[in-house]
């Protein structure tokens, strides 16, 4: 009986224990997997951080997922970029946060999606769109949820109203940048950063973009691929109407925003993972001696414009004039920070381009006057003096590319102790190879990375992600209590 009462007392222990963790964990996994969680979040963001006197602010979309944090274990921010913030995607951050038992955060970015400080996108209502203003907008947050949100619901149970959560910033591609960038002028609010295919390269003519791709494809696609390009160019002058209705992109009135369009295309199956979805039927067809550009026409058509799920309009720069919010609004955004920031203008080289070379520094320029007007061009030689570019100057950020990225010429390659680099090397390896798998696109549930053509390469990286990131959190010390008197000022700026 006495053994029969401790053990009773054991178990109602036990379940009082898991009842206590159960109640912080929210929003489980949709059945399909894609996200681990949807529910929106929101907060008050200042739209100007920069001027003493405007205190206007807008609605900042966020989320949060909590299934795998253990009480006063690490935050994990997972920036979003340049589109919608829909969740936090099921990736491998997901089987990083439960390794670490980490909460797992996300803000959506300023003026994409939900996150819109006006009803008009107007060039003049865009000025508050910058890489500067973003990176404010996540220091914020991160105080905000760490000294409010996390305080109320967690710490403060726990009697732990004095602990500073330890943060580590996630992010791929622009928000890559984002990640390595945030470390860089925050440093004492993350103890590190993985940036993954990060841009932090602002480039004005990036004609490494098209040579990368033309060593991906391999000499027969690459031959293929410049082919189709001649042969293009060729019928845009004799029949325009035709070439571009059997690519089903007839929309496009501009003929080097059509050739811009069907580079892109070509790009996108070795940005993300595909090459043999491209490459095996134009060899087949060169080969056999098949119309190159029906062959590729069919590509474009059933793979970008349909299972990858491309749009033609986002080519067309009467869409991109479009200042109406709506959730095509991400193309005229990205557009503006391109034309104001970073260029990455993607220029056909001098010599043995793939893409057309109409595609040239003018074209963009006068897109980017088209489409904002007079006097918007993009500074790259401030922006990359003010982030350091490609010697960026930070310390515990870790910067991972796939070897078939063309964007990893925008990225940091060569490692250093405070500052480390890897490539994956592999033959479907692209963009954000370590926290995607592969492909890269579709989603793969937990970046699962069996079908890698080198699975031991991606897994050898993530490994080495992992031990930085479990070195910098070892490492990383506590704050003071100056956030708080941070959070004071922004209140007593809310309620006049």
């Amino acid at each position: 009986m006495r053994v029969f009462t401790a053990c009773t007392l054991l178990l109602l222990l036990l379940l009082l224990f898991l009842s206590s963790v159960e109640s912080h964990r929210f929003h489980l996994p949709k059945s399909d997997g894609k996200y681990l969680t949807e529910d929106e979040q929101w907060l008050d963001q200042s739209i100007d951080h920069f001027s003493p006197i405007d205190h206007r602010q807008f609605k900042q979309r966020y989320y949060e997922f909590l299934d795998y944090y253990q009480v006063g274990g690490p935050i994990f921010l997972k920036i979003c970029g340049e589109s919608a913030c829909l969740g936090i995607p099921n990736d491998y951050t997901a089987v990083l946060a439960k390794k670490f038992g980490a909460a797992l955060v996300s803000l959506e970015h300023r003026y994409y999606g939900k996150s819109s400080p006006f009803d008009d996108l107007a060039t003049n209502n865009l000025r508050y769109l910058s890489s500067k203003q973003a990176l404010f907008d996540l220091a914020v947050f991160r105080q905000y949820y760490q000294l409010i949100v996390l305080q109320e619901s967690i710490n403060a149970k726990y009697n732990l109203s004095k602990a500073e959560n330890p943060w580590f910033v996630f992010g791929v591609s622009y928000s890559g940048a984002l990640s390595a960038w945030f470390r860089l002028k925050f440093p004492h609010l993350t103890c590190g950063s993985l940036a993954s295919s990060a841009v932090v390269l602002a480039v004005y003519n990036f004609t490494a973009f098209d040579q990368q791709i033309g060593e991906s494809a391999g000499a027969q696609c690459k031959a293929a691929l410049q082919e189709i390009t001649e042969l293009v160019d060729e019928e845009l002058q004799s029949d325009g109407g035709s070439v571009k209705a059997l690519f089903g992109a007839a929309q496009l009135m501009n003929d080097v925003d059509f050739l811009y369009f069907l580079a892109d295309a070509a790009v996108t199956a070795f940005q993300y993972g595909n090459p043999d979805v491209l490459c095996s039927p134009l060899v087949d067809a060169k080969t056999s001696g098949k119309n190159l550009v029906e062959a590729y026409s069919s590509y474009v058509k059933d793979y970008y414009l349909g299972i990858f799920g491309a749009s033609v309009k986002t080519y067309d720069q009467q869409h991109l004039k479009n200042t109406t919010v709506s959730d095509a609004s991400g193309d005229r955004l990205w557009w503006f920070q391109v034309c104001s920031e970073v260029a990455y203008f993607q220029v056909a080289p001098e010599n043995d381009t793939v893409r057309s070379p109409r595609i040239d520094t003018q074209y963009h320029l006068n897109l980017c006057k088209n489409v904002f007007g007079e006097g918007i061009y993009p500074d790259v030689d401030m922006t990359n003096l003010y982030y350091g570019g490609s010697k960026i100057a930070g310390t515990r950020i870790v910067f991972t590319n796939g070897s078939q990225d063309p964007w990893r010429h925008a990225s940091k390659q060569t490692s250093s102790p405070d500052l480390p680099s890897y490539i994956i090397n592999c033959h479907n390896c692209g963009h954000g190879t370590d926290l995607r798998g592969c492909p890269q696109s579709p989603l793969n549930i937990e970046g699962n990375a069996e079908n890698c053509s080198s699975p031991e390469a991606v897994h050898k990286v993530r490994q080495e992600v992992i031990n930085h990131i479990d070195l910098w959190l070892s490492e990383c010390k506590g704050t003071d209590d100056e956030p708080d008197m941070f959070f004071a000022a922004r209140s007593m700026v809310s309620s006049e």
